[in-house]
């Protein structure tokens, strides 16, 4: 998937359908979460729930196409930009056969101190590796 270092695939569910025989538009939000949830493995070394420190501002999402049981599906993410407390993730969902595009996406991420209940800004270590995994400037 161009542009898109990490991909993950997500097979479709006999659950993720709705009435229409399609995915339900709600469950695309779990596919992006599976993505953020390897991006944070992958690039930040976070292998528990507990170690992520950011929640989620923000939710966009352009459906282009239905997709069904039996399908895999691809979804690639990445950071797209970076602001003081906040950064922003792009998701393009994809058929992993046909390579037909389902979905694309954008959400928000504001780093969170929990004791102190409020935005906080993340250290230059987790900066750098954004930067450098997904060619930030």
């Amino acid at each position: 998937m161009d542009g898109y270092r990490l991909t993950v695939e997500v097979p479709v569910r006999f659950r993720d359908i709705d009435a229409l025989g399609h995915v339900n538009n709600a469950v695309y939000l779990t596919y992006l979460e599976n993505a953020r949830i390897e991006y944070c493995g992958r690039v930040f070394g976070m292998r528990k729930v507990a170690e992520i420190d950011f929640v989620i501002a923000r939710v966009e999402i352009d459906y282009r196409g239905a997709s069904y049981v039996g399908e895999t599906l691809v979804v690639g993410v990445r950071v797209s930009s970076l602001g003081g407390a906040s950064f922003e993730m792009e998701y393009r969902v994809e058929d992993k056969v046909s390579q037909r595009l389902v979905a694309q996406a954008k959400t928000i991420q504001v780093f969170y101190d929990v004791a102190l209940a409020r935005p906080k800004r993340p250290d230059e270590e987790r900066i750098k590796k954004m930067k450098d995994f997904d060619g930030l400037a």
